[in-house]
């Protein structure tokens, strides 16, 4: 038996190499992930895919915070390895030859790391495993061929799927059949971030939060039995995407001063406004926040502007980019039909991606 730490969409990276995400990924990593693998002696893992952010390049210092905070702590450990290749990885659309995985790490003797371009069977502690990276042009009709004549079991992949969440609520319309992998006992994937299991179909999830569109959906990584195949899952503890509400109905300047800021030092935060009966007090929290080294601070007003009563609510007035287009498509008045029009606007947005900013 044997126990397999498997993880995915780590995106280093992320938002333009902002700076706050390495303090976030520290914690993540040296405080959760590694301390939980040692605990347990877990001597195998399996990154499903995305392990960096961009398409077209790397920074130098992203590169090195992807291995000190990842890959030599894995190989200090002797932990074998496997990354599969997913699309975010790869720098043309249409094949997974060039890749940043092999452009950082091919030629290394780091004899533990194993990269997974290609569609492959491996073997951990006897269970057939097929590794099925981003599914492209280029590697379509190998996969597919691999797909039908394999007799493993278990699949891990990076693939996109109709019917499941990217984000929370907002369900993929396109992508393949998931009753091409009917066959398999369990599949698990990366690529949509947001963590859920249709029948024999796991989408692990991200392990951190990268937008807003994260806030309050849990992150983690799983552990996977190979004997039992049950899959366990660890919860990161962090949150970076975090909501304050202020009210200072029946408070005193005392009770507003002694509120613990400092618990959201690093993070993003939103300030929801109650109700601010002594606009004096309210900058004197504001002031707090901004002196606590939050990596951003935005106020919403709940009374004056949008009668937000909810998480949702807080997460619709920090959109990302994809729900933006979401939006636009439904209000817009087009002569074509609204799922086409997100489809078209999806489209454009991943090309978008694969463009150097």
């Amino acid at each position: 038996m044997a126990k397999v730490a498997l993880i995915t969409d780590t995106h280093w990276g992320v938002r333009n190499d902002n700076k706050t995400f390495y303090d976030y990924f520290d914690k993540f990593y040296f405080d959760c992930f590694f301390p939980y693998l040692d605990n347990h002696s877990i001597e195998h893992c399996i990154h499903l895919g995305d392990i960096t952010d961009r398409r077209k390049y790397i920074n130098f210092q992203t590169a090195d915070m992807l291995h000190k905070q990842f890959i030599k702590p894995l190989m200090d450990r002797n932990i074998e390895t496997h990354v599969i290749i997913g699309n975010h990885d790869i720098y043309f659309r249409n094949t997974n030859e060039i890749n940043s995985m092999d452009q950082l790490y091919k030629d290394t003797n780091l004899t533990h790391l194993n990269i997974h371009s290609k569609p492959s069977i491996i073997a951990v502690d006897g269970l057939e495993i097929v590794m099925m990276p981003w599914i492209c042009q280029e590697n379509q009709e190998d996969a597919m061929k691999l797909i039908k004549k394999t007799k493993a079991q278990v699949l891990m992949g990076h693939l996109e799927l109709n019917g499941f969440e990217m984000h929370r609520g907002a369900i993929m319309d396109h992508g393949m059949d998931p009753k091409i992998f009917k066959k398999f006992d369990l599949v698990c994937s990366g690529h949509y971030h947001h963590k859920s299991t249709v029948g024999n179909i796991n989408y692990l999830g991200a392990p951190c939060e990268y937008t807003w569109s994260d806030y309050d959906d849990p992150r983690g990584f799983h552990i996977f039995d190979t004997e039992t195949r049950e899959l366990e899952y660890v919860r990161n503890p962090y949150s970076l995407f975090r909501r304050f509400n202020y009210d200072d109905t029946n408070k005193t300047l005392e009770q507003i001063m002694e509120i613990d800021i400092d618990s959201y030092a690093g993070c993003f935060v939103k300030i929801v406004v109650k109700n601010k009966n002594n606009p004096y007090w309210f900058d004197v929290v504001l002031e707090k926040f901004e002196k606590a080294g939050c990596a951003q601070v935005q106020v919403v007003d709940d009374n004056l502007n949008l009668d937000l009563i909810d998480d949702e609510d807080i997460v619709d007035e920090a959109e990302d980019t994809l729900t933006i287009l979401r939006k636009y498509a439904t209000q817009i008045d087009a002569n074509v039909p609204t799922k086409d029009l997100e489809k078209f606007l999806f489209g454009l947005y991943q090309e978008a991606n694969s463009l150097e900013r």
